[in-house]
């Protein structure tokens, strides 16, 4: 029951009373009404029923008084330019420029593009220097040095492109009666925020895997993105020993990095807690109120519809995604993760060019021998050529 609706039925509840009791005055006490109102209530209500009991004297906002969309500009501008900058010193810099603004003003307008604190403004500044490619000015470079300091003392994860770090978790749906218990996989890319979800009669460490085998890997593929590392919880469908345990076994076949998060500290995974709420609220909450379901495989198919217009259409106020729906954030920043391939492969093939000039004769013109080993002692075992070294480490 929202605000408004709990409005209405306190208004009718004392016209009731009121006739119940023959007595305004004393319905009145009772509901914390004054006669004067009651009289209007009773007015409304005859001519228009419940619905003209609505609060019709809520302010709405004028955009007449708005300021103009140049100056809006402007003040976001400076908040990226520079993020240290406070509303006073922004409003005394913009009117260097002819911009008169007042620093309520500026603070205004950083409310509405979600900048009203420095933290919010280097977040802003981190996620346009990674997408644009932007060269940034020393009072840029200054503030986002602090803001790695601040990122190191808080524990915040660090993500870089599409596929560096998804964020993996069980989240328990309920018991529907017909059905039994259903556990919900989930998992959200940190950079772009494109989820995925599937639903299991149980939670253990094969359904975990099952998860990222029939829905998050194959996306990746199809991406032609590679996955990284995964961040979970200490549960037991995530941990456990390597040889035995079927999550940490296709993990490493996967050759994916498994980080776990902080003891009793659950919001170090708080992209997945936070996206839980947002289905519950948004899909659980409304489809079991509209439908009976019978099995899980009927909840899954309206649950991939909902994933669709969740990662497709639905816009995302997240820190890389701009109000772009996530897999527009993902299409958009796919050579951010690119480019980390190509930086990790020249970092594998430079130090074997420079081992290989090292070796070679004094002519510069043949390699005195054709093998790289740590444990060659210069008198004749054959090892492994420089072009079979460089393969391996492709493969690697």
């Amino acid at each position: 029951m929202n605000t408004e609706t709990k409005v209405i039925k306190s208004k009718v509840g004392l016209l009731q009373l009121a006739e119940q009791l023959g007595n305004v005055s004393q319905a009145c006490k009772l509901f914390g009404y004054s006669r004067d109102s009651f009289y209007r209530f009773k007015e409304l209500y005859d001519q228009g029923g419940e619905l003209a009991l609505r609060e019709l004297n809520r302010r709405k906002p004028n955009l007449k008084n708005r300021i103009e969309e140049e100056v809006e500009k402007a003040v976001v501008q400076i908040a990226f330019e520079f993020p240290a900058y406070g509303q006073l010193r922004a409003s005394n810099e913009l009117k260097k420029k002819g911009i008169f603004i007042s620093p309520a003003g500026v603070r205004c307008v950083w409310l509405r593009n979600d900048l009203e604190t420095f933290r919010k403004r280097l977040k802003y500044l981190e996620a346009r220097m990674a997408q644009d490619g932007l060269v940034l000015t020393e009072s840029q470079l200054t503030a986002l040095e602090k803001a790695k300091e601040e990122k190191k003392a808080h524990g915040e994860i660090e993500t870089h492109h599409p596929g560096y770090l998804g964020a993996q978790d069980t989240y328990y749906v309920g018991t529907i009666k017909g059905v039994g218990r259903i556990y919900q996989q989930t998992f959200i890319d940190t950079y772009c925020k494109v989820a995925h979800a599937k639903l299991y009669d149980r939670k253990n460490a094969l359904v975990a895997a099952d998860m990222l085998n029939d829905r998050v890997l194959p996306f990746y593929e199809e991406q032609d993105l590679r996955l990284l590392r995964i961040l979970t919880d200490r549960g037991t469908e995530y941990c456990g020993n390597r040889e035995h345990h079927e999550y940490q076994l296709y993990m490493a076949i996967e050759d994916i990095d498994h980080t776990r998060t902080k003891a009793k500290s659950p919001q170090t995974n708080g992209i997945c807690e936070r996206f839980h709420r947002t289905i519950q609220d948004e899909f659980y909450a409304v489809a079991f109120r509209k439908k009976i379901y019978s099995s899980i495989e009927e909840i899954q198919v309206d649950l991939d519809g909902w994933l669709q217009y969740y990662n497709n259409e639905r816009t995302h106020t997240g820190k890389h995604c701009f109000g772009k729906t996530p897999m527009q954030t993902l299409l958009d920043s796919k050579y951010l993760a690119d480019e980390k391939m190509l930086d990790l492969q020249s970092d594998k093939i430079v130090p074997l060019l420079e081992a290989g000039k090292a070796e070679t004769g004094s002519g510069g013109d043949q390699p005195v021998r054709n093998n790289l080993s740590d444990d060659w002692n210069g008198q004749g075992a054959p090892n492994e050529p420089l072009n079979q070294n460089y393969s391996k480490s492709q493969n690697a």
